[in-house]
């Protein structure tokens, strides 16, 4: 069975105790577990503001992971999260070559250089 790499972030709800946090994350890990995955990396990022208002809150507490898993346990995966009350929102991305190339490269610390702040010498003039 062929395993794809997944990124997905969700959010829980912020009103919850940090132990009913543990238990939703060991849930989600479980999910992708039981259906076939492998969980390759949780990142736990806490609470945060969120951009708008979801259910009248201000706030989530996010997680982001990394995992293998074969198609079919996204569907299975996603519906058992859409079902849980304490879960507001999630999305999943699958990666392509590209980005996994870039997942393996900022894993290993050597990400290229995109763009390099050079300071011109009209800058340093004017400072003086």
């Amino acid at each position: 069975m062929k395993k794809d790499f997944y990124e997905m972030t969700y959010i829980l709800n912020p009103v919850l105790d940090e132990e009913k946090f543990s238990e939703l994350v060991s849930f989600v890990n479980k999910l992708i577990e039981n259906n076939g995955g492998d969980i390759v990396e949780v990142d736990e990022w806490g609470v945060k503001k969120l951009a708008y208002d979801i259910d009248k809150k201000s706030t989530g507490y996010y997680v982001n992971l990394y995992f293998n898993a074969p198609a079919e346990a996204i569907a299975v995966v996603e519906r058992n999260m859409r079902i849980n009350d304490d879960i507001m929102r999630y999305l999943t991305l699958k990666y392509d070559a590209k980005m996994l190339r870039y997942y393996d490269l900022k894993k290993k610390g050597d990400l290229p250089v995109v763009f390099e702040e050079v300071e011109s010498e009209s800058e340093t003039e004017d400072d003086n």
